[in-house]
């Protein structure tokens, strides 16, 4: 039994209350049951840890320098610790499966799956896939059902960037970095680019297998870079029911009106706006359009999002919070997390308000403790 004492506990149904929170075989116990350690949280705010929907930014740790390798267990235990110190309890790698070699090849993903299951037990954060398939795939179609089927994928996100590739490697300045990211020379990736666009007839019959693959699997779905309308009634006929980054705000708004997930990334929020030329995501959080926050390519911004969203009276912080935390576990379909209630998964973030940026002083993860700088 450890007892997290003297803390502004962050209460399920909204506000800050000063109470004693209880932890017992990984779980959130009943208060007040006795025994085992005190964690004195005075001074500190205590949380439902971050549940990460969308992050990428471990591909740096992997190839920190293009053509620049590390093994997959170095960068993936690296990534880890630093999720954790940014008080990440759950965490979706987005992994791209692309029809470019390389990077973003099934040599990379396949390898990383393998990685991952090589460390179960070893890391601090639940970590779980959160495969995106691009839609020219088609070669990868059977065998992503099959995954599908045997419950290795934990996300789904549908993404459609061949097109933007293809127009943009038509300016030979801007080819190199698609080509340098797939290891090929130019000349081939420029032939890559036109075999595989003579598939793009069989593309939406293969998008339509591999959602009912996803439906009987229980994958939930989500529709990456939304650019217009019709993409949006498009991805939602195939279940994926997250908007994920959409690219223009009717988008965004019509899949709020909707009821539907809209996911926007925490750095945007920091930044004051997107790096490229996409919605605001502090913007979108005024209007109600962006129910979920995702570290995207930098771990520590979710942590910091909420609280620069209550320092411009944007939402009070317990109102931003759930952006990081209960709205995406609901939105991934996981019911044991992102609240502190008794029986959810003892995921909980104690954080030092003080000072020009907040920082973690103590996470629990699955009930184990890691210190940051308290007795």
């Amino acid at each position: 039994m450890l007892t997290i004492s003297g803390g502004q506990v962050l209460s399920p149904e909204g506000g800050f209350e000063r109470r004693d929170l209880a932890v017992a075989d990984g779980r959130i116990a009943a208060a007040g049951s006795g025994g085992g350690e005190v964690l004195d949280a005075s001074g500190l705010l205590v949380l439902p840890g971050i549940v990460d929907i969308h992050g990428d930014a471990f591909e740096r740790q992997i190839m920190p320098r293009p053509g620049v390798h590390f093994p997959l267990d170095v960068a993936l235990l690296d990534t880890d610790r630093q999720m954790a110190a940014n008080g990440i309890t759950t965490a979706y790698h987005a992994v791209t499966w692309s029809w470019e070699p390389g990077l973003r090849g099934r040599g990379t993903l396949v390898a990383l799956m393998n990685a991952l299951e090589a460390l179960e037990g070893r890391l601090v954060v639940d970590t779980r896939l959160h495969l995106r398939i691009e839609t020219y795939n088609l070669g990868a179609v059977d065998e992503l059902c099959e995954w599908m089927g045997a419950g290795k994928v934990d996300l789904l996100a549908f993404n459609d960037h061949f097109e933007e590739i293809y127009e943009q490697c038509r300016d030979g300045e801007k080819i190199g970095k698609y080509a340098e990211r797939a290891g090929l020379a130019h000349d081939a990736f420029l032939d890559l680019l036109e075999e595989v666009r003579k598939g793009a007839p069989e593309v939406p019959a293969a998008m339509r297998r591999v959602a009912a693959a996803a439906e009987a699997a229980g994958v939930v779905r989500l529709a990456h870079d939304e650019e217009t309308l019709e993409d949006r009634s498009l991805y939602r006929s195939l279940g994926a029911l997250i908007s994920e980054f959409p690219e223009i705000v009717p988008v965004a708004r019509e899949a709020a009106a909707a009821g539907e997930a809209v996911v926007f990334g925490a750095p945007n929020v920091l930044r004051g706006g997107s790096h490229a030329g996409c919605p605001g995501a502090a913007d979108m959080v005024r209007e109600g359009f962006c129910t979920v926050l995702a570290s995207d390519y930098y771990y520590p911004a979710l942590l910091l999002a909420p609280f620069r969203l209550a320092e411009q009276g944007i939402l009070k912080l317990e109102e931003a919070w759930p952006l990081v935390s209960a709205n995406p576990a609901r939105a991934a379909g996981l019911a044991d997390r992102g609240a502190l209630v008794e029986g959810a998964r003892a995921d909980i973030l104690l954080v030092d308000p003080s000072g020009p940026v907040p920082r973690p002083a103590a996470m629990l993860a699955g009930g184990r403790l890691l210190r940051f700088g308290i007795g």
